[in-house]
């Protein structure tokens, strides 16, 4: 059965930039994972500094190597969380 992640993210306006360029990034390098098999990256439109991801993985240990992957340590742990003030994260069965 699939698993999917639901993530929103907030962070500053004036760390909207930065934080936009490493969720694209973290796009690339996931994408290409083996058990990825989405990863969308959504701005909302009506609140500046909000993201929403949502990411698909072949199972529950697709989406624990990618979140043992370098690029997810460098670009979400070290780049993108340190600048968030809301972080919440949705687990979930695709059915």
């Amino acid at each position: 059965m699939a698993y999917a992640v639901i993530a929103r993210y907030h962070c500053e306006p004036a760390d909207e930039a930065s934080v936009r360029a490493a969720l694209l990034k973290a796009r690339e390098h996931t994408r290409a994972e083996p058990a990825n098999l989405a990863y969308e990256v959504h701005a909302e439109a009506d609140r500046p500094g909000s993201f929403v991801l949502y990411e698909q993985y072949t199972d529950r240990a697709g989406f624990d190597a990618h979140r043992a992957a370098e690029h997810f340590d460098e670009l979400i742990v070290g780049t993108v969380w340190p600048l968030l003030t809301e972080r919440t994260v949705t687990f979930a069965e695709v059915l």
